[in-house]
């Protein structure tokens, strides 16, 4: 069931930066980002009040409250590449370092030992989410994009660590937390910016479903997390990228890259070798 539950974490993931990824075309990004997380804590809220918990404790909402600052993180910087045009710099980066990050802490910290078939596959990730993102291909200027990458793959191993390590009984209070962070983080911008917030009704309910489907991806990796080995839910959920590149070329019959294809192959083969190890 763990990594079932993580690969839905994926595909939640996947869909929310297809369909985010298009939303940003038709609205600021930093008004997309800000109410996509109203939209996760109004979820994530309500699936805490339904979900029963036996007992959260303070630290269950502290360790919530720190992978909702990396996600705001991870969100605002990610953001920033891609305003800047450098997908192909800032996605792969953050994919690739986030899930590297990740593991470490799993493996030197939790003291997480995965077997040697989860060990090739964390270790056939790697190169799968750099091919599929186009990594490699950023040219000239690419610095500070691989700045932004960098930065935002901190915030996602603070995200996924952090959120892993809340206790069981806490339910779904750790996601909510999470969200409340996020949006405190996210607020000063959002208020700087406020005149952005001022979208035509049907794309701010887009914004907010976006940032529900965020939230439901999370929810979905916490009880992966709960389930299995921390570095096997990490790398697991962190397989999203290669859902857009399959949504590009079924639904906006954009071109598939050789490296591209590559990378999905691998994706593939990393899938079967974590669930199996």
């Amino acid at each position: 069931m763990g990594p079932l539950l993580a690969l839905a974490s994926a595909v939640c993931y996947g869909l929310v930066d297809f369909t985010g990824g298009l939303l940003s075309r038709r609205a600021p990004f930093t008004s997309i980002t800000f109410l996509g997380q109203l939209g996760g804590l109004l979820l994530a809220g309500l699936a805490a009040l339904l979900v029963p918990a036996d007992a959260v404790h303070p630290a269950d909402l502290l360790w919530g409250a720190l992978s909702g600052l990396g996600s705001g993180t991870a969100m605002h910087f990610l953001n920033r590449g891609l305003s800047r045009g450098a997908m192909s710099v800032v996605v792969p980066v953050s994919a690739v370092t986030g899930v590297a990050l990740s593991v470490l802490c799993g493996v030197l910290v939790l003291g997480d030992r995965p077997g040697a078939l989860a060990w090739t596959g964390i270790a056939v990730t790697v190169p799968a989410l750099w091919l599929v993102a186009g990594g490699g291909s950023g040219g000239r200027g690419a610095g500070g994009q691989v700045a932004d990458g960098l930065l935002a793959s901190a915030g996602v191993a603070v995200q996924y660590v952090a959120l892993g390590l809340a206790g069981p009984s806490a339910g779904l209070w750790p996601v909510a937390a999470g969200r409340v962070a996020a949006v405190l983080l996210l607020l000063p911008t959002a208020t700087r910016h406020r005149h952005q917030l001022r979208l035509p009704g049907h794309l701010t309910a887009e914004a907010l479903l976006v940032g529900a489907g965020a939230a439901l991806g999370l929810i979905l990796y916490l009880l992966a997390a709960q389930r299995q080995l921390l570095a096997v839910a990490v790398v697991l959920a962190s397989l999203y990228p290669a859902l857009p590149v399959v949504l590009g070329l079924a639904l906006l019959h954009e071109r598939v890259t050789p490296r591209q294809t590559a990378g999905l192959l691998g994706a593939a083969a990393a899938t079967v070798l974590l669930t199996l190890g």
